[in-house]
């Protein structure tokens, strides 16, 4: 009878010995050979630890596929638009909005020269026209017109010829907190310009800068300078500083929408001075012709252009307390007073089209913006501007063609 606890004692050591075979883990890592699909790492947050299965392990070295970055959409880039301090750094030009190679540049202040543009055949071509910033071209008398030229990033090598200051060089350097060099004025506009709060950094003819050419033409014509020298003026007066802009023209790559054709202006100063602009679809820009002829830089012999013309539409007063030419005792030319303050009517020419605008300065140290009718900027193109300043007195003195 002893025999079946024997038995019991042989098939349970039989069990015992089949058990210790092929059984799988319980607990433990995951191996290579069967990864284990539903377990996350815990150093991962769970919002990017769920990862689509593989039928393919990955090999050992492999970090985590929450670590992976998942692959992401490369977004279109914006135009680029330029409205505010902020948006121009320090290293684009705020008359401009270019970027320029050296910083450096924007650390010293604006200078804005009066340039002759009558009688042609003395004082064309002119130099240094196609390196200014800004350039404002405006009646003197008689319908001549006159340039005054803002140059902030370039120094050319040359520029002139430099002819006297009218009344609305009173209002130019206060905009781009910017210096004035001039040949003189009159006695009006003299005590005017030395009354202002600007005076202690006009760049008078007196200061190292200024030459004669010495060419045999009327005297008056032949007043150039060396820009380099100015600047060494105004670092010996402590003047040459940043200029501290109280507002800033916009910028954008694209035009604002609703523009009209615009490839030919033609700008007609009274018969005495006619101006064409001719829009180069290869460069973007606007070519310059004056009187018929291409008009022409004497430093470089490059044809003037711009990225922008900007029609300024603004009232004009005679000014009859100031003479402006005068022979014995009787005054032949009186002074003339552009009000470019307040607001007005504009037409911005950009990109081969033209857009309607208001031009608003509301203060004597603010540049000209432009707004359109709901008060929003109306954006210029990247590059330099040329102000073609006509009176409101003159009857249909622009044409525009496709």
């Amino acid at each position: 009878m002893r025999i079946r606890p024997l038995l019991f004692l042989l098939v349970a050591l039989l069990l015992a010995a089949g058990c210790t075979q092929e059984s799988p883990p319980i607990a433990g890592p995951t191996t290579a050979a069967q990864p284990a699909a539903t377990l996350e790492p815990t150093s991962q947050p769970s919002a990017t630890s769920t990862v689509a299965p593989s039928a393919t392990p990955a090999p050992s070295n492999t970090p985590p596929p929450s670590a992976t970055p998942r692959p992401t959409r490369t977004p279109t880039p914006e135009p680029l638009l330029l409205v505010s301090a902020e948006d121009f750094g320090n290293d684009r030009n705020p008359l401009t909005g270019e970027l320029v190679s050296d910083p450096n540049v924007l650390q010293r202040r604006p200078i804005a020269v009066k340039i002759s543009n009558h009688p042609g055949g003395y004082v064309r071509p002119q130099a240094g026209l196609s390196q200014a910033d800004l350039v404002f071209e405006h009646i003197t008398e008689a319908n001549i017109t006159r340039f005054t030229a803002v140059f902030y990033d370039e120094t050319p090598p040359d520029v002139g010829p430099i002819r006297s200051g009218r009344l609305i060089d009173l209002e130019i350097p206060l905009m781009y907190d910017a210096a004035f060099a001039y040949s003189g004025s009159s006695i009006g506009v003299a005590f005017k310009l030395s009354a202002s709060t600007f005076n202690d950094r006009i760049l008078r003819t007196g200061v190292p800068g200024y030459y004669r050419t010495g060419e045999d033409k009327p005297y008056e014509h032949t007043l150039y300078a060396d820009m380099q020298r100015w600047y060494e003026v105004l670092d010996e007066r402590e003047l040459n500083v940043p200029p501290q802009f109280n507002s800033y023209m916009a910028f954008s790559e694209e035009p604002p929408e609703g523009g009209e054709p615009a490839g030919k202006i033609h700008i007609n100063y009274r018969d005495v001075v006619t101006v064409d602009w001719e829009y180069d679809e290869a460069s973007g820009r606007y070519l310059r012709w004056t009187d018929g002829e291409e008009h022409r830089d004497k430093n470089n012999d490059e044809q003037l252009s711009a990225a922008n013309v900007v029609l300024i539409f603004a009232q004009h007063q005679t000014d009859y307390s100031i003479c402006e030419r005068q022979v014995g005792d009787e005054c032949y030319a009186y002074s003339e007073e552009i009000f470019i303050w307040g607001e007005g009517e504009a037409v911005i020419l950009r990109d081969g089209q033209q857009f309607p605008a208001t031009w608003v300065r509301e203060q004597r140290n603010e540049m000209l913006t432009f707004v359109d009718g709901d008060g929003n900027p109306v954006p210029l193109q990247i590059g330099n501007t040329w102000f073609q300043v006509l009176p409101t007195h003159y009857e249909d003195p622009v044409t525009i063609e496709p």
